[in-house]
């Protein structure tokens, strides 16, 4: 039912009431909108009479916990005049993090936790391409103003350590694989060299040469997947005292030949389909594939499936030395600011102002779950508002064919890896989408949290 004048102590009691008595609760919290129990005996809580309750806006249960709806200044004052009843301690939760969680469980898949998987692949992997990153990007604007220095010992040395990462990456990747699948880390890492080396170019397939290294990250994955899985297999038949000798052969010579006569290629196709897609889709495509790339990465974030294209991420600067899709997704996390700081000039709010104030320096960083979970999405229209400022901020970078050099920054820091020449287009695009974030909330509006 709608809101009406019962007082706090009023509608406490009745609640208590309808929950079967002040006995029978074990525990109570609340959120920004609900009070939380949880009964000792379900049986007894009257469920219809708390919804037709003057003052209750409607009834969740999750698992054994009831969540009271009762919006926003009115749940404190209910749940304060709850606890003094029932002489329980009052716990405060953080409806952010809890509806992190609900949508989490909610979008928890089998194909979500292989996203999951592979993504926490490359989560190692994060501080080496920052750090390789940015010496590859001061090193490039070194040499654009002294072509000499490339020939120099320094700037020699610069170029070693600003692609170390990517020398490694799919003996990394392979090692990491293998610890996420179930298998020996390094026999994954013996794998991906396996389908790395360069002596593979001095054996011939079907009168062509083998690539070596080809299919990139993503023929790593498929392969150390395979050994990971063949390995756990023969473990199961394998006499104990044998196992140390015969499980890692079996695995390694099966999986070298599956890998070369078929995972590689297979990953080699999938690479370059993904590499030759990606490129034209923002060459052709221009803004408007920015627009539908920026403007759809947050509900992929929320369902989880963003995870996927980590890889890709990884693949495209293996394989073509740049990345266009990161900065058209960045732009995503910049209209959720433009869209956060539209809230924060509207609300009267002062818990809703604070909740923004200290989630929006993180979010210009690129960390967004805080503004997502806390700001943007329990609103509703502002996540509308943060996905147009993120459409607008992409079209504008894929038309300028911005690029990164290399992944693990968002937000502003991602500047400082952003391609020499393409920095300033990159900070424009992300004005653009802080302000169309921003215009497009402001005008669309919100309903704004009662005190």
């Amino acid at each position: 039912m709608a809101n009406s004048n019962i007082t706090p102590e009023v509608l406490a009691n009745q609640i208590i009431k309808n929950l079967g008595g002040k006995d029978n609760l074990a525990s109570v919290a609340y959120c920004m909108t609900r009070l939380r129990v949880v009964a000792h005996d379900n049986e007894k809580v009257n469920k219809k009479a708390i919804k037709e309750t003057e003052g209750v806006l409607g009834l969740v249960e999750q698992d054994d916990q009831l969540q009271i709806i009762l919006g926003p200044g009115r749940v404190t004052k209910v749940a304060q005049e709850v606890a003094k009843i029932t002489g329980l301690s009052l716990g405060e939760v953080d409806e952010a993090e809890i509806r992190k969680a609900e949508i989490k469980a909610k979008n928890d898949t089998s194909f979500k936790r292989l996203l999951k998987k592979i993504s926490n692949v490359f989560i190692p992997l994060i501080p080496a391409f920052i750090a390789c990153g940015l010496v590859m990007g001061i090193n490039n604007m070194i040499v654009k103003a002294n072509p000499d220095f490339a020939k120099s010992l320094t700037g020699g040395i610069f170029g070693i350590i600003g692609s170390a990462v990517f020398y490694g990456l799919n003996l990394f990747v392979g090692v990491n694989a293998a610890k996420e699948f179930g298998g020996s880390p390094m026999l994954g890492g013996t794998m991906a060299a396996i389908i790395t080396m360069p002596a593979l170019a001095n054996i011939t397939m079907s009168g062509k040469p083998l690539v070596p290294g080809r299919g990139g990250v993503i023929a790593v994955l498929l392969v150390v997947a395979f050994s990971s899985w063949l390995e756990n297999k023969i473990r199961k038949i394998i006499p104990e005292v044998l196992d140390l000798f015969i499980t890692p052969l079996l695995t390694v010579l099966i999986s070298g030949f599956v890998a070369i006569f078929v995972l590689q290629p297979l990953g080699g196709l999938i690479s370059d389909s993904i590499g030759s897609a990606v490129k034209v889709a923002i060459k052709d495509g221009g803004g408007f594939t920015g627009f539908i790339l920026g403007g759809t990465f947050l509900p992929l974030v929320m369902t989880g499936l963003h995870q996927g294209l980590t890889p890709i991420h990884a693949d495209l600067l293996k394989t073509t030395g740049e990345n266009l899709l990161l900065p058209i997704l960045a732009m995503a996390g910049a209209g959720q600011v433009g869209a956060s700081i539209a809230v924060l000039a509207k609300t009267k709010n002062k818990r809703l102002k604070k909740t923004i104030a200290s989630a929006l320096p993180v979010g210009i960083l690129g960390v967004g779950e805080p503004l997502i979970y806390g700001v943007t999405l329990p609103l509703g229209k502002p996540f509308i508002g943060a996905c147009i400022g993120g459409a607008f901020g992409g079209a504008f970078n894929a038309a300028m064919k911005v690029a990164c050099l290399s992944m693990g920054l968002s937000g502003l820091p991602l500047a400082a890896l952003i391609k020499p020449g393409k920095i300033g287009y990159y900070l424009i695009g992300v004005l653009v989408a802080y302000v169309a974030g921003f215009i497009a909330t402001y005008i669309m509006g919100f309903e704004d949290p009662v005190e």
